[in-house]
């Protein structure tokens, strides 16, 4: 399978004093209590607590991710993975808000009172909710789509802040060639998307300017749960294809989706690839396992070499690739073109 390269581009960190006042006060109260029991011990042991990257330091994190779906479940794994990877021993309190805003935003209150060295949100209901309470250690986000307009970075280059992350921009118009290459004669692209996702009315405004290049028209419909996307997929009507894109309370409720559009013949192309294993036909997406994994990476550039938040730019994927499912190709009544085969993992 060949990686097809990404074209998309990718207050100040307030922390340092307090953090720095919080550990040269558990040094001294431990310095204290090792000198009444012994130099010896107080060599052997000096250092232990020191979160400054030295060999043996050990952390917690926080995680809070909104809902549970192949993508954000494997963002969060793969930033787990990092962590693995390098050898560093990390306690993560993970918890999920179950497609709840309510839920993100007591998780967020939580870890806000909590013994943390760092906090992670994925996806960006959660990591709102987080933003507005997570402000004395570095806060991570990945499966973002765009932060700036989230009100969670102050630019992709200079966040400004204790927050940064990865974002999960979506190459939408590489997305909408591949889905002309696969139904050729589409006229009217339909999508369902959540109306609280800010991520998701970014995406769809992307998929409108993308479409009018095209001779493509884009039909929606809006959704506030889960038991509504049956609902919304037939009120799109007559249309040709239906663009599935990163949206989370879509993507955790597909099956819905699929059901209505395998009934009517409908293809569905997907943001992302858990969307195709979930029964859409194709994408050409980023690996979230990846894109988790970039961002244990700079969260280890923080922990362990003091890299700061507030300068550290917004990162995207590094690579896309094309993933299918050619069953769901023929319950929904297409083929997918053998150049596109010959490249793409099989779901």
């Amino acid at each position: 399978m060949r990686p097809v390269s990404s074209r998309i581009r990718p207050l100040t960190f307030t922390v340092t004093h307090d953090k720095a006042l919080h550990m040269a006060f558990s040094r001294a109260k431990l310095i204290t209590g090792l000198v009444a029991t012994s130099a010896l011990v107080l060599t052997g042991c000096s250092g232990g607590d020191d979160s400054t990257g030295g060999e043996g330091d050990s952390y917690r994190i926080g995680i809070n991710q909104l809902v549970q779906h192949p993508a954000l479940d494997s963002a969060t794994e793969g930033f787990k993975s990092a962590f693995e990877d390098a050898g560093v021993d990390v306690e993560f309190d993970e918890q999920n808000a179950n497609g709840e805003q309510g839920t993100a935003l007591t998780i967020a209150q939580q870890f806000a009172g909590a013994d943390l060295d760092l906090a992670l949100a994925v996806a960006t209901p959660a990591a709102q909710a987080m933003a507005q309470n997570i402000i004395d250690i570095p806060l991570l986000f990945t499966a973002v789509t765009d932060p700036v307009s989230a009100d969670l970075v102050e630019s992709l280059d200079a966040p400004g802040s204790n927050v940064t992350g990865t974002s999960d921009v979506a190459p939408i118009e590489k997305q909408f060639e591949l889905l002309k290459e696969i139904v050729p004669d589409a006229e009217k692209v339909g999508i369902v998307y959540a109306s609280g996702e800010v991520n998701s009315q970014v995406q769809v405004d992307q998929a409108t300017e993308a479409a009018e290049g095209m001779d493509l028209e884009i039909a929606t419909q809006t959704v506030t749960s889960v038991t509504e996307i049956q609902q919304a997929v037939e009120a799109l009507g007559d249309v040709d294809a239906i663009y599935v894109p990163t949206d989370n309370m879509v993507v955790s409720g597909i099956a819905s989706l699929v059901q209505v559009a395998e009934a009517k013949k409908i293809p569905v192309i997907a943001a992302e690839s858990g969307t195709v294993e979930g029964g859409a036909v194709a994408t050409l997406g980023i690996d979230y396992t990846e894109l988790g994994r970039q961002t244990g990476e700079m969260a280890l550039r923080i922990l362990q070499d003091g890299a700061d938040p507030a300068t550290m730019p917004v990162e995207t994927a590094k690579e896309y690739t094309y993933v299918v499912n050619e069953a769901a190709a023929e319950r929904q009544g297409v083929t997918i073109p053998e150049n596109i085969l010959a490249e793409a993992e099989k779901k």
